[in-house]
């Protein structure tokens, strides 16, 4: 009898000790909370963050593609050309390339400033021509312009002779020009021909 008042008393002790109580709370708390934990399955649902727009929105369009009618920049053209020409006495015609390399500024005064290098054989004389000319352009409803540049003749019969031409040329989607000029010892040349120019660079 004495033992077992013994034991209720130690066990009377030991369940009024205030860290037993404690540690009672703390575990009593822990599984009230846990089945509410587990009762929600799904995960935390994390929004994604849109990146960043580069650039301004265009409408009508991608950005970076300039209109259609917006023709101002830099060009480079090759074609070929041929004319009728009239020196040293008779008619022969010509036909070989050009290549132009010009600027244009649509809605300014001086439209179209470049420049142009060609080459001709003659149809029925000897040899043919070479030249480099300054070209500016203005636009009077349509562009029309006029160049400027020295000219060297070449044969197998004859020595290289040098010249200079001026003429005047409109750009219709092709480009029909008028030239006269003066070569050494050849005397003065008039001539009408036409070039078709192929965009083959633009920025």
């Amino acid at each position: 009898m004495a033992g077992a008042k013994g034991r209720s008393a130690c066990n009377e002790r030991r369940f009024s000790s205030p860290l037993l109580y404690v540690i009672c709370a703390f575990f009593g708390a822990f599984w009230g909370a846990a089945p509410a934990a587990l009762a929600d399955p799904s995960p935390t649902r994390i929004e994604p963050v849109p990146p960043e727009r580069s650039s301004i929105p265009h409408a009508g369009g991608p950005s970076g593609f300039r209109p259609s009618w917006d023709l101002d920049g830099s060009y480079a053209w090759l074609g070929p050309t041929g004319a009728a020409e009239y020196i040293d006495g008779g008619w022969d015609t010509t036909f070989g390339a050009v290549l132009g390399i010009v600027r244009v500024r649509e809605r300014e005064p001086l439209s179209v400033l470049g420049t142009s290098i060609g080459g001709v054989m003659w149809s029925g004389r000897d040899g043919g021509r070479i030249w480099v000319d300054a070209l500016v352009g203005t636009r009077v409803g349509r562009v029309i312009g006029a160049s400027l540049g020295p000219l060297v003749e070449l044969g197998d019969l004859h020595h290289p002779r040098i010249g200079g031409s001026v003429g005047v040329w409109a750009f219709l989607g092709v480009t029909p020009y008028v030239r006269v000029g003066l070569i050494q010892e050849t005397g003065a040349f008039a001539e009408l021909g036409i070039h078709i120019a192929f965009p083959v660079f633009r920025r």
